[in-house]
């Protein structure tokens, strides 16, 4: 799986690198094909570090390298350990303790390192080496500035919730605002995805978008290389609050190269920052061309800046329409074989569950974060009211959910509902061809 990985990996660059560049020239083709040597031979160089350097028994302090995941009767915790990760399962009487902890953080504990049985593409999507026996779990300690603030906002706008919501709908909220969405139950998570509605709690450009509109009013009053600065300041720390995520990083590099380009006098197309911001993610770490999310985020982007447009103009009715079918028919376009190939589902009900939950979502997304902290500061009595947008938009997308899950049909008649509507995209995009074409006196 590696060794493909790798091959892979040098491909995806190769063509993102033409579509960013090629421009009916011959010479970028061979930049493409070193580039493509260039990011083959760094996914090999990354396949052989995922072996252990160091095995056998730990003491002392080591780094939590992301969140707890609550798995069953346990908690999977990926520790860091001379630079080096490795999971860890905690039971008992320790998962409390374990659930507390925060990526960025440090706790000392006393185990034995072990190799991974098959280092698979799973493990290195998350740079795992190896398994962690934990024996004694103890002190914690915080990690540096950055892990103190995000994990600060973190469990700031979690306590928010949590005072105003049930702990349903407070997991969604933070799951809406941050991508933190582990302590979402397992029948939400069902209805998220039978709805096509789980792309809301992964934190993606639409959140990214969000942050620095929210953050426009200072960012206007600033001179353009101070803007760009503190953009990418601001990106950097969202990217880190929301924990790296696969989405998030395309998201975050399509928006640190669209303001790079914007403060040099230039212009970037859509397709055009997705595709530089393949080949940096992919140069970068090469096996996040295993990550079902990173698939799924840019196909959603293409979908939406590339298909959604032409789609839109080549359908009937007010602009409105057309627009709104656009964007959820690209999208939906863009996410078809990542969907179908992985999840083995492309809900029919996500084309009337998304326009009426997206817009909803968005508003929690932009005020979401900034209500959720100030809330944190205020009496209960004051913070309910405050919550309340958030509050009732965040139970709006829940409903939109159980809905269309409970209305979703069975794979065949899904199947069915599908082709049904490419027939009736086609039809109505030929009867408007026609039209056009009769009204601009041209022969048919």
């Amino acid at each position: 799986a590696c060794s493909f990985g790798s091959q892979l990996a040098g491909i995806v660059v190769a063509l993102a690198f033409c579509v960013a560049l090629v421009r009916r020239r011959w010479w970028p083709l061979f930049v493409c094909l070193g580039l493509c040597v260039l990011a083959t031979a760094a996914a090999q160089h990354a396949a052989r570090s995922f072996h252990p350097r160091h095995v056998g028994p730990v003491e002392g302090w080591v780094t939590v390298a992301t969140d707890p995941t609550p798995m069953g009767k346990g908690v999977r915790l990926t520790l860091e350990v001379q630079g080096e990760r490795f999971d860890a399962w905690i039971y008992g009487g320790r998962r409390v303790k374990a659930l507390e902890l925060a990526a960025g953080e440090q706790v000392w504990l006393m185990g034995e390192r072990t190799q991974a049985r098959a280092l698979d593409h799973r493990l290195a999507v998350r740079h795992v080496v190896g398994r962690l026996r934990v024996d004694v779990l103890a002190d914690v300690r915080s990690g540096n500035g950055v892990a103190r603030l995000s994990n600060r906002v973190r469990r700031t706008l979690r306590a928010s919730a949590n005072a105003t919501m049930d702990a349903s709908h407070a997991a969604l909220f933070t799951g809406l605002v941050i991508g933190d969405d582990a302590a979402q139950p397992k029948w939400m998570v069902d209805e998220f995805r039978s709805s096509g509605l789980s792309h809301l709690t992964a934190v993606s450009g639409q959140n990214v978008a969000f942050v620095i509109l929210g953050a426009s009013p200072l960012l206007r009053r600033l001179r353009p290389w101070s803007r760009w600065a503190v953009t990418l300041g601001l990106i950097a720390w969202f990217m880190a609050l929301t924990r790296f995520e696969p989405s998030v990083i395309r998201a975050g590099v399509m928006a640190g190269l669209a303001a790079t380009a914007f403060a040099w006098g230039g212009r970037l197309s859509p397709l055009r920052l997705v595709a530089w911001a393949v080949v940096l993610v992919l140069l970068t770490d090469p096996f996040l061309v295993w990550s079902v999310g990173l698939w799924m985020s840019v196909g959603a982007t293409v979908g939406v800046s590339v298909l959604g447009p032409r789609i839109a103009a080549a359908l009937p009715g007010p602009k409105w329409f057309r627009t709104g079918a656009g964007v959820v028919l690209g999208a939906q376009a863009g996410v078809l074989v990542p969907s179908v190939a992985v999840f083995h589902r492309l809900p029919v009900v996500s084309l009337v569950a998304n326009p009426l939950a997206v817009p909803v979502a968005g508003l929690v997304m932009l005020v979401g974060l900034p209500i959720g902290v100030l809330a944190a500061s205020l009496p209960q009595w004051a913070a309910r009211p405050l919550m309340a947008v958030p509050v009732i938009c965040t139970r709006w997308v829940a409903l939109v959910a159980r809905v269309a899950a409970w209305a979703e049909p069975t794979p065949g008649w899904s199947a069915l509902c599908w082709a049904f509507v490419l027939v009736i995209v086609l039809l109505a995009v030929v009867r408007q061809r026609r039209n056009r074409a009769a009204s601009a006196g041209v022969p048919i």
